[in-house]
């Protein structure tokens, strides 16, 4: 006996999944159901999910707005930086 799952998942993830799974070998449902054995497997979700800290929610907030970034024109202007 088998069940069917359906669900919506935004299109530019699932393009980019699907290419890895190409280069994996691997069909999309071949890969949810590597993700549910491995769930079975470990009892749980098969890798490490963490509440953000602080500083990771002030690097997620940074990157909504790149345009604020500093930049350098060369490796070594970003080594000679002064980190605060």
């Amino acid at each position: 006996m088998s069940n069917r799952i359906n669900t919506r998942i935004d299109t530019s993830l699932k393009k980019k999944a699907n290419k890895v799974f190409d280069r994996l070998g691997l069909s999309e449902a071949e890969a949810i159901r590597l993700f549910y054995a491995q769930v079975e497997l470990h009892q749980g979700i098969p890798f490490p999910l963490l509440i953000p800290n602080a500083h990771t929610l002030e690097a997620f907030q940074e990157a909504k707005h790149p345009e604020k970034l500093p930049s350098f024109r060369n490796f070594r202007a970003l080594r000679s930086r002064t980190i605060t």
